[in-house]
């Protein structure tokens, strides 16, 4: 207590008197350090979180994106953006001047700089002039309009320059095990930290120490190499994830747990996986069963369904014309079901056959240098006029070569639409004779709780119209309008046409009430007397679509026809069971894929475009698969082009042209592994997608 955590010791020794210095306090070099706990390793306190960035890793800085848009280019040839024009040329100018004596290769593309040569064209040296040296200066002159301007430009979300993106105090990068700090351990791959640990070597002391959590670290990191997530870091942010990483993550922590007793109810966990993770995945639910679990998953995937020890199929269509046990029994059982459209793709009595030949292609659009996120610089040609299947692993660049770089690429060709910078060399080929490009996607088809299918597809004007010309109506004086909940007239004002009230509650979820004046019918009286062949508007909106096309196909009328006309693309895109007026937001994300798959095949327009689809068959039964595959058709045969990023062999034995990327997710994707038809794609050794499309094809 007295020497305030030191200790000097004196004693005797032949060469006179020595002393030793000894200390309780955490200090080396003169320098005291914090004591190390488990918060000052965590980003989300305060304890240790960067003080700059507050633990976010980023802050308002300069972008290096804005500064260097197209990183295609040399310095050159001018790939600083902040250095173009006669006057700020200069600076380009001196620095080449300067740069040979440190062999900076001006004439390379910025991409393929090194990090020591982005270093010195960064920061410079005491002889070079860097990027920052010029930010400096116009920091330094502010005062003058036109260097506010030229910075504000160039500002934007940028690494926070004091913990690099490791989103930690300074004190927390000190302590390293195995030579790595935390950071350093967060940024690899899962599978890359497996390695680490499995070589791990520690003195004896802290083996000891550390050998409880060395358990519990391996077991978890191989928990998420057994979900098929090995491809991705720690410090990956949750808001990047898919649907069925985010699922994955929770059955490998429920597996941390080690819960036995307990039941599991997962809700087609397949989504987003590879044939070759979903073998994983098979293996991590049995592991689950066999602690003494009972598993419940709600599955469409053929190799999930077989791995069950027992099935429950609902059917024996959708809508009302489903929510009966069709079947239930042991998989190895399965006998022949008039009713069952699982048992019967099971056994073989219904497939989605083969095409008996590919479709021929002669026009291509290239992407060239696509090096966006772990694209590994690649060269990719997408055929028009076929259906084009891009598949590859999780993780292996699938999206971010379609939706990211090639969609946005042709948007800027196409439409000369400013979008967000995207890293690629060119695009080239035949993109004129593309007219306009559609990215379907699974997001809501409209915010609006009024929102819903049959005002998308735009059918419900033809209805109102028809409504507004009954007997009735027109006595009222009711327009068209007066038949719509989101207009004042014909709609009910209390609940403004939703049909229920909502209660905001502060500290709880909002409760929402059936409307007390409508009882939920979202029109006033009046309009609801006005009725068509029995049936008033809200007796419309609550039919299925199935049901609409047999009320109104039973009449001739040219209104009915153009209305029948409509909807009969729901239909064919296997919609047939949703109501028209269900709300969009209670659609899954497959069904509002399938409304907007239905929107153009309703088009009368004869515009060749090229649709991009994002895993359209997430949530799809066989059938539906079938169902789809035949939507697509027709919209080949109009001459449009597909594009499809997909994992169901079914779709994919259907393509006439596929691109598989990978071989593996992460850091070991980005490449083309294989491109070609599906008889071509097979006889590569390096494909995962071969493998498993081999027995679709029936090839040895």
């Amino acid at each position: 207590m007295e020497g305030n955590g030191d200790c000097v010791i004196k004693f005797w020794t032949d060469k006179g008197i020595e002393r030793a210095l000894f200390s309780n306090r955490f200090e080396a070099d003169g320098i005291v350090f914090q004591e190390p706990t488990d918060l000052m390793f965590s980003f989300n306190s305060p304890v240790g979180a960067c003080p700059k960035c507050e633990g976010f890793g980023k802050v308002m800085g300069i972008d290096e994106n804005l500064v260097v848009p197209d990183k295609s280019l040399s310095v050159y040839e001018g790939a600083i953006a902040c250095w173009r024009g006669e006057k700020m040329g200069e600076w380009q100018k001196e620095f080449i001047d300067k740069v040979w004596k440190y062999d900076f290769p001006v004439h390379r593309a910025y991409y393929d700089l090194s990090d020591s040569e982005k270093d010195l064209l960064w920061n410079g040296n005491d002889k070079v002039y860097g990027i920052n040296s010029f930010i400096k200066m116009l920091e330094e002159n502010l005062y003058k309009i036109q260097y506010r301007v030229m910075l504000a430009r160039y500002r934007g979300k940028t690494v926070c320059p004091l913990c690099k993106g490791a989103r930690l105090k300074e004190e927390a990068l000190y302590v390293k095990v195995g030579g790595k700090s935390i950071a350093d351990l967060v940024l690899m791959p899962i599978y890359k930290l497996k390695e680490f640990f499995d070589g791990l070597v520690l003195d004896e002391t802290d083996t000891a120490i550390a050998k409880r959590l060395l358990i519990e670290i391996e077991n978890r990191v191989q928990f998420l190499m057994n979900v098929g997530l090995s491809y991705l870091t720690l410090n990956r942010l949750s808001n990047t994830l898919s649907g069925g990483e985010s699922q994955r993550i929770n059955i490998a922590s429920s597996l941390g747990s080690s819960l036995v007793g307990s039941l599991y109810i997962l809700d087609e966990p397949s989504i987003g996986l590879h044939s070759r993770d979903t073998e994983l995945l098979i293996n991590v639910l049995k592991d689950l069963r066999d602690i003494g679990n009972t598993v419940v998953v709600v599955e469409h995937d053929e190799e999930i369904i077989r791995a069950a020890d027992y099935i429950i199929d609902i059917g024996p269509l959708a809508g009302r014309l489903g929510g009966e046990i069709i079947y239930q029994g042991d998989v190895d059982k399965l006998v022949s079901s008039s009713d069952s459209y699982t048992v019967k793709y099971l056994i073989g009595e219904e497939k989605i056959e083969v095409p008996e030949k590919r479709r021929k292609w002669n026009n291509y659009i290239e992407i060239k240098g696509a090096r966006h996120n772990n694209l590994k610089n690649i060269d990719v040609k997408i055929p028009l006029g076929v259906m084009s299947v891009v598949t590859g692993v999780s993780g292996s660049g699938k999206s971010s070569l379609i939706n990211n770089v090639f969609y946005h690429a042709l948007q800027q060709k196409i439409n000369d639409a400013t979008t967000e910078k995207i890293e690629y060399n060119e695009i080239t080929g035949d993109y004129s004779l593309i007219n306009r490009v559609e990215l379907v996607d699974q997001n809501p088809i409209g915010r609006s709780s009024r929102s819903n299918p049959v005002t998308y597809i735009k059918a419900y004007d033809e209805i109102r119209k028809l409504f507004s010309s009954q007997p009735l109506a027109k006595q009222l004086n009711f327009t068209p309008a007066f038949f719509s909940f989101n207009v004042e007239g014909g709609r009910c004002e209390e609940c403004k046409g939703d049909g229920e009230i909502v209660v905001e509650m502060q500290f709880m979820a909002d409760l929402k009430l059936t409307c007390e004046s409508c009882h939920g019918k979202r029109f006033n009286s009046d309009v609801l007397e006005v009725e068509y062949n029995g049936n008033n508007i809200y007796d419309v909106l609550n039919m299925t679509i199935d049901q609409a096309m047999e009320f109104f196909g039973s009449k001739k009328g040219a209104t009915e026809k153009k209305i029948v006309k409509r909807m009969k693309p729901l239909q064919d895109v296997g919609l047939g069971y949703v109501k028209l007026g269900q709300s969009s937001s209670t659609l899954s994300g497959g069904e509002s894929q399938r409304v907007k798959l239905a929107f153009f095949l309703g088009e009368e327009k004869t515009d060749s475009t090229l649709f991009i689809f994002d895993e359209p068959t997430t949530g799809l039964h066989f059938h539906d698969i079938k169902t789809l595959l035949k939507a697509f058709y027709a919209l080949l045969d109009r001459g449009h082009t597909i594009v499809i990023i997909e994992h169901n062999m079914d779709v994919i034995k259907c393509a006439d042209y596929i691109v598989d990327l990978g071989p593996g997710g992460g850091d070991k994707g980005g490449y083309v592994v294989s491109s070609g038809t599906p008889e071509e794609v097979v006889k590569s050794k390096e494909s995962y997608t071969a493998e498993y499309l081999k027995e679709k094809l029936q090839v040895s």
